[in-house]
C-alpha cells in the first residue's frame, strides 16, 4: 500500500469517525446552539487541537506506552469520566433550571446564555473534552497503528497529522457554522432545553462508562 492510498484510507476513517455521536460532537451542538457561532468554533478549535496531539502522540508511540501501564491508563480514564460527568451534570442542572422557571424567566436566561462566552474558555472546554477522552486515545492508537507502517516517511507522516488536524477543524467548524445560522438559530432557540438535556444524557452516560472502566481497572 503506498503512502498516498494510506492517507486516504486514513483520512477516509477518521471523517467516518468524526460525524459518529460521541462527546465531541456533543459538546459542538450543545455550545453552537446556545452561545453562537464564535463559541462553537473556539470549540471546534479546542476539540481539533485536541485530535492533534492524540494523533502526534501515537505516531510517537507515547500514546501506546501510557496505553500499556494499567493504572496510569486508569487514572487517565478517571480523569476524562470524571470531566464528562461534570459536563453532563452542568447541562442537565441548567436544564432542570429552566423547566423549573416560569416562561419569562427562562426567556431572560436563554437571551443570557446566547452572550458569547469566553474564547479561552470555549477553547478549553473543546481541547479537554478531547484530550481526556480515554475513547480517543484508543482510537488513534488502533488507526495509526493498524494504518501508518513504521517506516512511513516523515513528510508522510506529518501530511496525516495535518490531514486528522484539518478534516477535525473542517467539519467541526462547518457544524458550528450551521446551527449557528440565524434562521436555524431562531429555530433551535424553542428547542435549546431539549438538547441541553439530550447533551448532558450523553456526557453522563459516556463518563459514567468510563469511571466504571477505570475502577475496574484499578481495583483489578
Amino acid at each position: 500500500m503506498n503512502e498516498v492510498t494510506i492517507l486516504v484510507t486514513l483520512a477516509s476513517i477518521h471523517f467516518i469517525a468524526l460525524m459518529s455521536p460521541g462527546p465531541d460532537l456533543a459538546l459542538v451542538v450543545q455550545n453552537a446552539t446556545r452561545h453562537g457561532r464564535q463559541t462553537g468554533l473556539y470549540i471546534a478549535l479546542g476539540l481539533s487541537c485536541g485530535i492533534l496531539l492524540h494523533s502526534l502522540f501515537s505516531l510517537t508511540g507515547i500514546s501506546y506506552l501510557v496505553h500499556q501501564q494499567p493504572t496510569l491508563f486508569a487514572l487517565i480514564q478517571l480523569a476524562g469520566g470524571s470531566y464528562l460527568l461534570y459536563l453532563g451534570f452542568g447541562a442537565l442542572r441548567s436544564t432542570w433550571n429552566i423547566v423549573q422557571q416560569s416562561d419569562d424567566q427562562a426567556v431572560e436566561t436563554k437571551t443570557k446564555d446566547l452572550v458569547i462566552a469566553n474564547k479561552r474558555e470555549a477553547f478549553s472546554k473543546g481541547f479537554a473534552t478531547n484530550i481526556l477522552n480515554p475513547k480517543a486515545l484508543v482510537f488513534f492508537i488502533s488507526l495509526m497503528s493498524s494504518l501508518v507502517p513504521a517506516d512511513m516517511s516523515q513528510s508522510g507522516k506529518g501530511i496525516a497529522l495535518v490531514i486528522l488536524f484539518g478534516l477535525s477543524l473542517f467539519w467541526f467548524s462547518l457544524l458550528a457554522w450551521m446551527l449557528s445560522t440565524k434562521v436555524l438559530q431562531k429555530k433551535l432557540s424553542e428547542a435549546t432545553v431539549y438538547i441541553d438535556g439530550l447533551c448532558g444524557v450523553v456526557f453522563s452516560i459516556i463518563g459514567l462508562s468510563i469511571l466504571w472502566q477505570s475502577l475496574s481497572g484499578l481495583i483489578a
